[in-house]
């Protein structure tokens, strides 16, 4: 699998650049660091086009004044003057000088927000998505509202992308099919930030969960192109094998054998030289090979695959990914001819899905199913329409 280079994550860049979020950028960082006034007002007016003079406009002062501001002639120690100059170029006061309550408010804020991210992600790969949906809503709507302001700081970008990136992936948990294109709508949201902020595991990160997003919403091509670049751009071996399990997924689900083959063959291989994760590990890689190999038209190989010794467990598997084996392990049984083992199966994952309240996972056992398995299918259909109304109200 080749490596496409910073080529491809300029390709998947956005259009969306407000100057604002250049505070965000690396280079911004050096310049904010210097706490020198001069260097930030220059950097100000070279990310925003703007004159002496109009930038004067915007802090309430002349040109002339701006220019011995930028020459070092004029030296500003007054706290309200710094302070205004602050907040009419959106940078929190400290990096002026200046201490302000709100510095104080913010810097909780994104220790707050940061617990709250990985919380809603133990709630999630705990089975208990809803939570972390209701637990990143309010903070994703502050952050955006703080942005929306022109308070573009870096931690508060990073913390914005993160939470929308967490709860676009829990909203694919908990959405049916039909609605999935809003989770990858929140994912993609998180590219608007990443691209400004120069990090090649977050870009990475960002664009695994997004491809993943738009696999489950039926976008299946856009993801291979998200997948490929993120493996192309994984910074170690830990970020890449992140992305290869999904790769392959995708891949299968677009029958294009040669590019799954090739990410479950080194998806696996770098099994030894990596943590296990939920997804990097062999349980996960044996339903994704089984899934794959049917996509790519493969049953008969799935079947004798299935057959074999599934892979022990070497870590705590996630709930939701049980009831993702179960169904794909069921819908082979069912390919190989053993209804019964399929019904009994398929029956175990109704109940997890529905325990869960998974109902992207329902529709999946219920095409996998289908007539020949009514009764299960049927069951399935029940525990979605309860969701839906559960949803509905």
């Amino acid at each position: 699998m080749t490596r496409h280079g910073t080529n491809s994550a300029q390709a998947l860049r956005p259009s969306f650049h407000h100057a604002a979020w250049r505070w965000a950028t690396p280079e911004a960082q050096i310049v904010l660091a210097t706490r020198d006034l001069a260097a930030i007002i220059r950097f100000h007016r070279r990310v925003h086009g703007q004159s002496q003079a109009e930038t004067g406009a915007l802090l309430g002062y002349d040109k002339t004044y701006v220019s011995a501001i930028e020459l070092g002639k004029r030296r500003l120690t007054d706290v309200a003057a710094l302070r205004h100059i602050a907040d009419r170029l959106a940078l929190p006061p400290h990096v002026l000088g200046v201490t302000d309550p709100a510095d104080t408010d913010f810097r909780a804020m994104v220790q707050f927000g940061q617990s709250t991210v990985r919380l809603a992600e133990i709630a999630r790969q705990t089975g208990h998505a809803s939570e972390a949906v209701t637990e990143l809503w309010p903070l994703v709507a502050r952050l955006e509202a703080r942005a929306r302001d022109g308070h573009t700081e870096r931690e508060a970008l990073r913390l914005l992308a993160d939470a929308r990136l967490g709860l676009g992936t829990a909203l694919g948990n908990v959405l049916p099919e039909e609605r999935l294109a809003t989770a990858a709508h929140w994912t993609a949201k998180s590219l608007n930030v990443v691209s400004f902020l120069d990090d090649s595991t977050l870009t990475t990160t960002a664009l695994r969960m997004h491809g993943n997003e738009l696999r489950k919403a039926g976008l299946i091509g856009a993801a291979v192109n998200r997948l490929v670049c993120a493996a192309s751009l994984a910074p170690n071996p830990k970020s890449r094998a992140a992305v290869l399990p999904l790769l392959a997924r995708a891949a299968g689900a677009l029958g294009n054998a040669p590019l799954f083959d090739r990410a479950i063959q080194e998806a696996k291989a770098l099994l030894d030289a990596v943590d296990h994760t939920s997804l990097v590990n062999p349980v996960a890689l044996h339903e994704i090979e089984l899934r794959g190999l049917i996509g790519t038209g493969r049953a008969s190989t799935a079947i004798l695959r299935a057959e074999q010794k599934t892979p022990a467990p070497t870590m705590a598997v996630a709930p939701q990914w049980r009831v993702i084996e179960l169904t794909t392990n069921g819908k082979v049984r069912l390919l190989g001819g053993d209804t019964r083992g399929a019904t009994e199966l398929l029956t175990q994952a109704v109940a997890q899905a529905q325990a869960q309240r998974l109902p992207h996972q329902l529709q999946r056992i219920i095409r996998a199913g289908g007539h020949a398995l009514a009764e299960v299918s049927n069951a399935a259909a029940q525990a979605l329409a309860q969701l839906r109304t559960e949803m509905a109200a």
